[in-house]
């Protein structure tokens, strides 16, 4: 058993900004599940695949409980998982795993950014066609709350400051905003009966 815990790994910042944690799991291909479930732990956590089986992420406290998870999962399912410390051997080499952790981290952001579109058109939809009520504005209350965890999820991994992130809290903000303006209509609205 791996013990993973924040106080065993390092910062992303300073001299130790070229250590990373490689992840060699493995897990038996039946039950499906266990695999499914490490894959998608993995994924949660934000771990980079590099190949088969084998998974990267910066060696920084906040992926502690996501390795610790996987490595929890994995074992559910008799499998194993290997958490090696790596120090890239030269420039290129951390460059390179950094770009692939940057372009995971631009997709989720892209997707945030996405998501906060839909929540802007379902707010516009709803001043369309005149729908007040508490059920909506509760509905939409849980669409931010729902942004919100997710945009601190992904601020959490972005240890190397995706450049999309700025961008998706301004858009969180847009939402929020949207938020107001629209519990106060359904506050006018009923109101006035």
């Amino acid at each position: 058993m791996v013990s993973v815990t924040p106080d065993t790994l390092g910062s992303v910042t300073g001299a130790d900004s070229a250590r990373w944690l490689v992840l060699v799991v493995r897990v038996p291909a039946d039950p499906s599940r266990h695999r499914v479930a490490v894959w998608r732990e993995l994924r949660r956590a934000g771990a980079v695949s590099l190949g088969q089986g084998v998974w990267v992420v910066p060696d920084a406290p906040v992926f502690a409980d996501g390795i610790a998870r996987t490595v929890e999962l994995a074992e559910r399912g008799d499998g194993e998982v290997t958490v090696l410390t790596a120090v890239g051997r030269a420039e290129a080499d951390v460059a390179r795993l950094e770009a692939l952790f940057t372009a995971e981290r631009e997709e989720e952001w892209a997707e945030f950014i996405a998501d906060c579109a839909k929540f802007d058109a379902e707010i516009d939809k709803e001043i369309r066609i005149g729908k007040f009520t508490m059920a909506e504005l509760e509905e939409e209350e849980q669409s931010l709350e729902r942004l919100r965890r997710w945009h601190r999820e992904l601020s959490a991994r972005d240890v190397f400051g995706t450049p999309s992130a700025a961008e998706a809290g301004q858009q969180l903000k847009g939402c929020t905003e949207r938020l107001a303006d629209y519990t106060e209509r359904v506050f006018t609205a009923l109101h006035q009966m």
